[in-house]
């Protein structure tokens, strides 16, 4: 391979790849390059002197795929999330939404709802021009059925709460042992540990990986309402916002009932032979007693609100318009206005072909490609 005044580049391999049975459809060619730094940086001298050829932009290569036909948006937005997946529970789900798994269900939803609009159009079309139009005697079942479909859907555990991280929360007084459980969870002296009460000041949080499962474990300042320290106060507020965003509060110390969120009881300083009644688990920081245990609860508690291995799980926007679509059906399912009946299933119909792409803002579409990195 030679530069432009014809001094050798480098001994390469190139492939050519004709569209559009390519990744993107069009023409592609692959150079394939020693690995050294310097053979890469004259390469890309090179064709940076060449006519019309520019560095793609993040994003660019699927952006093109999504515009020539390769791709679809929900398959775009499975492969953004597989370029930042980090546990194999996250792999998983970015895969069957990247294969098009997602894609398949709203196309055959976008069938159904396309067979009852025909419904629909052919009452318009061929009643009698005295008569007023009815509504098809299958239309209302067939509408609802579907919308209680999609209802079923929407009640699954959201994407987000996998692509974040189950949230745990450690809480309790001063002096529970938090912040040592808090170290002993994820691995690291992360949270200082002193015998003085109000030690923790701020919340602190770390995002572990449990048996692939993905957690944010979050450790907070002691509460108690005897606070002179300004600064100690305001940790102890921090620590009560989050108290309401928890998925689970892991609470050390004497039993509190106002959480917002679910509550297990740990008894810390098994070691010392201490018991506090009731708990979930007995755990020593110290000696690890009840660590592993209380790790092996936790993997089967999130498993059981995080999406299914493998499963589709809907992101906020899929969410929205999966919504827009079932309220649409519904409605047009109580529909007895022939008329009103096809606008609620064209409302509908819009819904899913934005859910693929079919009809997306420059917008959303710049936002989404730009999560991806300059080679995809």
């Amino acid at each position: 391979m030679r530069g432009l005044d014809g001094e050798a580049l480098d001994r390469a391999l190139v492939l050519w790849f004709p569209g559009p049975n390519t990744a993107t459809g069009e023409d592609l060619a692959e150079l394939h390059l020693h690995g050294g730094r310097a053979v890469v940086a004259a390469t890309e001298r090179a064709l940076a002197a060449l006519p019309e050829l520019r560095a793609a932009q993040p994003g660019e290569f699927t952006r093109r795929a999504f515009a020539n036909g390769r791709m679809d948006l929900a398959q775009a937005e499975g492969l953004a999330d597989l370029l930042s997946a980090e546990t194999e529970l996250q792999r998983r789900q970015a895969m069957a939404l990247a294969e098009g798994r997602l894609s398949q269900q709203v196309s055959g939803w976008r069938d159904r709802i396309l067979i009852a609009s025909a419904m629909i159009e052919a009452s318009l079309d061929f009643d009698d021009e005295d008569d007023v139009p009815s509504i098809p005697a299958t239309f209302a079942e067939d509408t609802a059925s579907l919308a209680v479909e999609l209802a079923d859907v929407l009640r699954q555990p959201r994407a987000e709460a996998l692509q974040e991280g189950f949230r745990v929360v450690l809480a309790g007084p001063p002096n529970a042992g938090k912040s040592s459980l808090f170290n002993r969870i994820v691995r690291d002296e992360a949270a200082i540990v002193t015998p003085t009460a109000g030690t923790t000041r701020d919340v602190l949080t770390r995002n572990v990986a449990i048996d692939g499962v993905p957690f944010v474990f979050v450790d907070t300042a002691g509460l108690r309402s005897d606070v002179a320290d300004p600064i100690e106060g305001m940790g102890i507020e921090r620590a009560e916002r989050e108290l309401v965003h928890a998925d689970l509060v892991l609470w050390l110390g004497l039993p509190r009932d106002e959480c917002a969120a679910s509550v297990w009881q740990i008894q810390s300083f098994a070691d010392l032979g201490v018991r506090q009644g009731e708990v979930r688990h007995a755990i020593s920081s110290v000696t690890g007693e009840g660590i592993d245990d209380l790790l092996g609860d936790l993997v089967a508690h999130a498993r059981l609100a995080l999406p299914n291995p493998g499963s589709v799980a809907l992101n906020k926007r899929q969410h929205e318009l999966i919504a827009q679509a079932e309220a649409g059906l519904a409605a047009a399912s109580r529909q007895r206005d022939p008329l009103l009946a096809a606008e609620e299933l064209r409302r509908a119909r819009v819904a899913m072909d934005r859910l693929l792409g079919r009809a997306a803002t420059e917008d959303m579409l710049d936002a989404l490609f730009g999560r991806f990195c300059i080679g995809k």
